[in-house]
């Protein structure tokens, strides 16, 4: 069946706290849609969701809203009753209470691969928890809409990977906000880009984004030139940098993956630090080349009478200038090992030393270090004054508070606003101006991609190419680990921990070949396929005139769809169509979707024929 037309926001405006959030937005979803929505921490991400649910009321425009929609909403903070248990909770998210006996199932299905207890009370989850648990709330009810505001925060890789194949396989419309770019490969087909108070759209999914947000950027900044008008530094600071950032990002990607080719070849002397160590001291001439050491060490923790292990006899040695990526399930020792690492936590048995002259810079998801009545200017510069100081010792420069939070991609009027009025996103954006003053020799970050926008991903990951010191990220972000470190440590749970070369994804990579099935010897050798002659060759590598003609032809039919999709979109955004021309308005709503498939198989034809040609001429 043809998408519908679910919502439409035509010419609408929007102030928020005075200040214009929106000018003429328009935008459309339709059933089906699958849609990422990015911007800037402040841009109005949340706000738009609120205008899409209803929950806002625009200051101008037009608002369409099919009858009978219901929505689906994971917000950044969620209203509980703490005595209700977390079955309640999430039943809670239906609109017809008939349903529960029918949904209950389906609850069960959802809590079991989020680590939720059915029976526990609310009063007694984690925030990491709670989150998990608004999550299969929004679910359950298998809305018409569902509006996802960074649905993985607090999730690990696992629970990832298993919202990742549910949304794929969901059939309603999905509007989701998120900073993890692999989670927003997998699951997106559009991108709403909310950029100078419009939203701008992507007919592609996330992993297409950054090319057509270039030559988006690109074909601006030439308009901007051809007009003369004087626009140029403001292009250059809130688009231009974007390219010149990711350029600068793929080269250092590269000097990453060198890096860790050479760790490759040394991988027994990886191998050996993964062993129980049994030198008693650090030595001094060792001191300057190792930072900490965990020396058998054990750790448990007791609940209820249940005894749960998180480190068993665990020993590992952190060198100067290592970058080491912790990922592993909720509750499998991850923080653990931090806390006992900083010194907040003292291990059952064995211990951890730590080398001398160690200067630990710690970020913290919880944000425990920002008070939220004290102003941006105040908590960079906490001692008074102008001036942040960068570094420390005989090293130490000054930079004016107002240019450091510009670095940071802050507006300096926000300056003297108070950090309690910043969103989730800013504040970890805070976090990170205040504790890269002085990032030590031991950078330890602690999820810190959580409410972070693109932008600011790609400024992190460009800082941290630069920094010298010891690494370490506990983070379930698996592109943001791609990018930053080169070794990971796995803990897989029941205090088993595995260290791997490289990123995620070599992680990923091994682990799979390891939980491979073994191959089934073959019964008997295969008679050998004759040689091809080499007329057959030929014949076999030259491309039929049939597919040459039709690779010919797919720019012009691609061109045509485009154009019909672009015509349509503009006849749906008319504010009076639906009303004043019902049958040309469901006409131009079935066409789009059936245009939108075609153009899809289009280019993917094109791709294939492409690459037939290509390997036919090798």
């Amino acid at each position: 069946m043809a998408e519908r037309l679910l919502i439409n926001l035509e010419d609408v405006s929007l102030t928020f706290g005075g200040k214009p959030l929106f000018e003429g937005l328009r935008m459309n979803i339709c059933e089906g849609d699958k849609i990422c929505l990015v911007g800037r921490n402040g841009a109005g991400k949340t706000t738009l969701m609120r205008l899409i649910t209803g929950d806002l009321e625009i200051d101008a425009g037009v608002r369409f809203m099919l009858p009978g929609l219901n929505f689906g909403y994971l917000a950044q903070k969620v209203d509980t009753n703490p005595q209700h248990t977390v079955r309640e909770f999430v039943l809670s998210g239906l609109r017809d209470i008939s349903e529960i006996e029918y949904r209950g199932h389906l609850a069960d299905m959802m809590m079991e691969p989020l680590e939720l207890v059915p029976d526990a009370t609310m009063n007694t989850l984690s925030g990491g928890q709670l989150r998990r648990a608004a999550l299969a709330r929004a679910l359950i009810e298998e809305p018409d809409v569902l509006l996802l505001d960074e649905p993985t925060n607090h999730l690990d890789i696992s629970a990832i990977e298993w919202l990742e194949n549910y949304l794929r396989q969901y059939r309603g419309a999905l509007v989701c906000v998120s900073h993890d770019r692999t989670f927003l490969n997998a699951i997106s087909q559009k991108v709403f880009w909310i950029d100078h108070h419009k939203i701008r759209i992507c007919p592609y999914g996330y992993k297409q984004f950054d090319d057509w947000a270039e030559l988006v950027v690109q074909q601006e900044a030439r308009e901007i030139q051809n007009m003369q008008k004087k626009l140029a530094a403001e292009v250059d600071w809130t688009q231009g940098g974007v390219t010149g950032r990711r350029k600068r990002n793929q080269r250092r990607l590269g000097e990453l993956y060198r890096l860790r080719d050479k760790l490759k070849t040394d991988k027994a002397a990886y191998n050996q630090r993964m062993r129980v160590i049994e030198t008693d001291t650090l030595k001094p001439v060792q001191a300057s080349k190792i930072i900490a050491e965990f020396k058998h060490v054990s750790k448990s923790f007791t609940r209820d009478g249940v005894v749960t292990p998180i480190l068993d006899d665990f020993s590992f040695r952190i060198l100067r200038g290592d970058r080491i990526g912790i990922v592993g399930k909720n509750g499998s020792g991850k923080s653990t090992v931090i806390r006992l690492l900083i010194g907040e936590m003292e291990a059952d048995s064995g211990r951890v030393a730590r080398g001398k002259n160690i200067e630990i810079a710690y970020f913290d998801q919880n944000r425990v270090e920002l008070n939220p009545n004290k102003t941006l200017w105040d908590t960079l510069c906490p001692s008074g004054g102008d001036y942040v100081f960068l570094g420390s010792g005989d090293g130490q420069r000054p930079i004016h508070v107002c240019g450091y939070l510009k670095n940071f991609l802050f507006d300096p009027r926000i300056a003297r606003d108070r950090v309690g009025t910043l969103s989730g996103g800013q504040q970890n954006r805070l976090m990170l101006a205040k504790l890269m003053t002085n990032p030590g020799n031991l950078l330890i970050l602690d999820e810190p991609t959580n409410d972070l926008d693109m932008d600011t991903l790609d400024m992190l990951q460009e800082m941290l190419s630069d920094y010298k010191g010891t690494l370490i990220i506990v983070s379930h972000d698996r592109d943001f680990l791609d990018r930053t470190v080169t070794e990971i440590l796995a803990f897989e749970g029941d205090a088993k921990i595995e260290g791997f070369i490289g990123g995620y994804s070599d992680y990923y990579a091994a682990k799979q070949k390891r939980n491979a099935p073994a191959p089934q010897k073959k019964a008997a050798k295969a008679v050998a396929a004759p040689e091809p002659s080499d007329s057959a060759s030929k014949q076999k590598s030259k491309m039929a005139y049939t597919l040459l003609h039709e690779l010919e032809s797919l720019p012009d039919k691609i061109h045509s769809l485009e154009n019909e999709i672009q015509q349509l979109n503009d006849r749906l955004l008319e504010p009076d169509l639906y009303i004043s021309d019902p049958a040309a308005f469901d006409a131009a709503t079935k066409r789009i979707g059936k245009a939108q498939k075609e153009l899809e198989r289009a280019e993917a034809r094109w791709v294939e024929l492409e690459e037939m040609k290509q390997g036919s001429e090798a």
